[in-house]
């Protein structure tokens, strides 16, 4: 994997459960741009580095999940 030219903080979240989700905005050496998510469980980090199509995709299915709910 390519070297990390910036990363810029963009939202933290606190969560159910003690966890930290952290938002960035990361671009690799030679221009890639990616979201980073970063998930805190105590001293364990999950990190995730999607590409903007398969963000677009996450966001659309969690708006989705959201959307769902309402009907509870």
């Amino acid at each position: 994997m390519s070297d990390v030219q910036s990363t810029t903080p963009l939202e933290t979240i606190n969560a159910p459960w003690n966890k930290q989700i952290e938002i960035q905005d990361i671009v690799y050496e030679g221009g890639l741009p990616a979201l980073r998510i970063r998930i805190r469980e105590g001293k364990r980090f999950t990190i995730l580095d999607l590409d903007r199509d398969t963000a677009e995709h996450l966001g659309k299915s969690i708006s989705n999940w959201v959307n769902a709910q309402d009907g509870d």
